[in-house]
């Protein structure tokens, strides 16, 4: 297929347990498994996307701790491990990642540190998709310096509904002051139960209330025991088991993602 723009794009939510995490492994799964070179980058201290995908990352090895330290300058090639999965890649997080908080709070450039490190591989892949921690932090705001897109997954929730008001506020300021090309290319609902009447309403709320309904996925990640199960042994959901509700979720998210460019 032709080599169009790297689509580099930023899951976040500053709620924490929206299935954040899950959304990066799950969706780059679905598009690499399309055909499409996907990177995934941890940028998250407690590094699950790292241990979902069944990497071991030691103290000796390269992670995106070093490369945000510049310590390892022009070395972001080496950080990258190959999966399982053909087209499927991963630059890891180690525990590390913790400290650079206070390690680049004097650092000049210190919102760039991770868009410097890995604009130089951005043309070697159709996707590059970043998780980051669930607050707002100097890790979250290098993050989106980096990205061009952002993904919001929402837990059909009150609380993770509510929490909407207050990251559309940071997207704002970020946009104003640090990167203005990054754009929200949508909202997806998760954990969705059509059982239960609060996950019934929170979904409307999403299609009804503004800005939110027009940034909307019609795609709904459904809550799903696969989704786990697949996470506790290291295997994304559209290769674990592909006739579950979670990979007809992901590989649809992923379609629509193909249709849906960044407003």
């Amino acid at each position: 297929m032709g080599k169009s723009k790297t689509r580099i794009i930023a899951v976040a939510n500053e709620k924490g347990g929206v299935g954040k995490t899950a959304m990066v492994i799950n969706l780059g799964a679905a598009l690499s498994q399309k055909g499409y070179q996907t990177l995934l980058v941890d940028m998250d201290p407690q590094h699950n996307t790292t241990s979902g995908l069944g990497a071991e990352v030691d103290d000796a090895a390269l992670s995106v701790y070093h490369l945000i330290k510049a310590e390892q300058d022009g070395q972001a090639a080496a950080a990258v491990l190959k999966t399982k999965w053909e087209k499927l890649h991963l630059i890891p997080a180690h525990i590390d990642l913790a400290g650079a908080e206070i390690e680049l709070i004097d650092a000049e450039g210190r919102e760039n540190k991770l868009k410097q490190a890995l604009m130089p591989l951005a043309d070697q892949y159709d996707f590059i998709l970043v998780d980051t921690p669930p607050s707002l932090s100097l890790l979250t705001v290098n993050v989106f310096a980096f990205a061009t897109e952002l993904l919001v997954p929402c837990q059909t929730q009150p609380y993770a509904f509510r929490a909407l008001t207050d990251l559309f506020d940071t997207i704002d300021t970020v946009k104003e002051e640090i990167n203005p090309d990054l754009r929200i290319t949508g909202i997806v609902a998760t954990f969705f139960d059509q059982q239960t009447i609060v996950s019934r309403d929170i979904l409307e709320k999403l299609k009804s209330v503004a800005p939110y309904r027009d940034l909307l996925f019609k795609t709904v990640i459904r809550s799903n025991t696969t989704i786990a199960a697949s996470s506790a042994v290291c295997k994304p959901v559209v290769f674990y088991r592909r006739g579950s509700h979670g990979a007809v979720d992901y590989t649809a998210l992923a379609e629509e993602m193909l249709n849906r460019p960044a407003l």
